[in-house]
């Protein structure tokens, strides 16, 4: 299923989110002047599980090691991991924000995107392959939407077989299916022939999307 839009209205403009999506893009358009160098911009700036849990084993962590952690959230391997992230980050951040406040969100949203890199180098903790993507902190905010706006009408994207089918179904139903299918495809990666190998860190979504039911309500803002 792919969400359009979600019809729950904003009560102020979403500028951490527009400002989120802004970074990931230029930070996208930066790679693409990399050319052939962007390979090892990836081992330098994203996360690497092995070198982290390494680190971390024998009380070495160095600048290099913390500025990963934080400068991988803006980086993605590809035009559609790009897009589709940012679809979600569109139709979903903006409610989230309203709710917890410009600057309560910011840091939620790192948070998240921390609690997932944590559950993918637990998973995967001597994977020596860089690890990308915003896509563990959106599924915080996933996670958020969810549990605040459970029956908000999401605009979805159903494709059946050939056909694409629109619907308007309840966030409920779009983000708990997206969960069953990230904890699934997170247990078939456990298998031996798997490990190691690169791909979606389904287990950063899922990280990602607990942290974000876990700390939203004590960020919320209540008003």
């Amino acid at each position: 299923m792919i969400p359009l839009k979600d019809k729950n209205p904003t009560h102020r403009v979403p500028v951490v989110n527009i400002s989120i999506i802004v970074l990931n893009v230029v930070a996208f358009l930066y790679e693409l002047s990399l050319g052939p160098e962007l390979e090892s911009f990836f081992y330098v700036y994203g996360v690497v599980p092995n070198t982290v849990s390494t680190a971390f084993s024998e009380m070495s962590l160095n600048g290099g090691v913390l500025i990963s952690l934080f400068s991988s959230m803006f980086l993605h391997g590809g035009f559609l991991h790009l897009g589709g992230n940012m679809l979600y980050l569109w139709v979903f951040g903006d409610n989230v924000e309203d709710k917890l406040g410009h600057g309560r969100y910011a840091l939620f949203y790192i948070l998240c995107g921390l609690g997932a890199t944590v559950a993918h180098i637990v998973i995967s903790p001597n994977s020596p392959i860089p690890t990308v993507g915003a896509s563990g902190a959106i599924s915080g905010v996933l996670g958020a939407y969810l549990l605040m706006f459970p029956r908000a009408r999401v605009v979805t994207v159903i494709p059946i077989f050939f056909f694409l089918q629109v619907a308007e179904l309840p966030a409920l139903v779009v983000l708990g299916l997206w969960f069953v299918l990230q904890f699934f495809n997170g247990l078939a990666s456990l298998g031996p022939e798997t490990a190691g190998m690169g791909g979606v860190a389904w287990w950063a979504h899922i990280g990602g999307f607990v942290a974000g039911l876990g700390l939203v309500l004590p960020f919320r803002k209540f008003r």
